[in-house]
């Protein structure tokens, strides 16, 4: 497998709990309870520990004591672009206004590494691509009940795409 370390991308202080922002650290748990099993079971799983703007360093460091190059690193986090229900793996791409991403970028000195983009905006929202809500307005809003049913629906398939995509 490409991946040495999938870094859940979220801010870990109590009141972030339950947040749209949060989606990194949330689809993380899926893989955690996979890690005995092959192929997972050499993998390194890490959650933020520090708030998501301040995420570079944290990544930096940790590749760093692992002798990991950046291109096998896959960070997953929300993506207020894509509609709920819908990920997107990529490689090499501009944070997109995404804070904890372009921390992570400006740290490393390269955007080449994996993202797993996790959507959480309204299906009429995304439709309608004007005078929708920014960000910043979504993000720390807590999950609703309807939201995180789909959510879990989209953390089960993860596994399976990144095996299909990675390996």
């Amino acid at each position: 497998m490409k991946i040495k370390i999938i870094f859940g991308l979220g801010n870990p202080e109590e009141r972030y709990q339950g947040t749209y922002h949060n989606l990194g650290l949330q689809a993380l748990r899926r893989f955690e309870t996979l890690q005995d099993e092959k192929p997972w079971s050499g993998l390194r799983l890490v959650s933020s520990t520090v708030s998501m703007n301040e995420s570079g360093t944290s990544v930096r460091k940790l590749l760093s004591e692992h002798g990991i190059k950046p291109e096998q690193l896959l960070v997953i986090h929300d993506d207020s672009d894509l509609m709920i229900g819908k990920v997107k793996l990529s490689f090499g791409q501009n944070p997109a206004g995404h804070k904890g991403v372009e921390s992570i970028i400006h740290a490393l000195g390269t955007k080449d590494f994996w993202r797993l983009r996790v959507g959480f905006r309204k299906k009429e929202e995304v439709e309608n691509g004007r005078g929708r809500a920014k960000a910043s307005e979504l993000v720390l809003k807590k999950i609703s009940r309807d939201d995180q049913a789909i959510l879990e629906t989209v953390f089960g398939t993860l596994p399976a795409i990144i095996l299909k995509t990675l390996t």
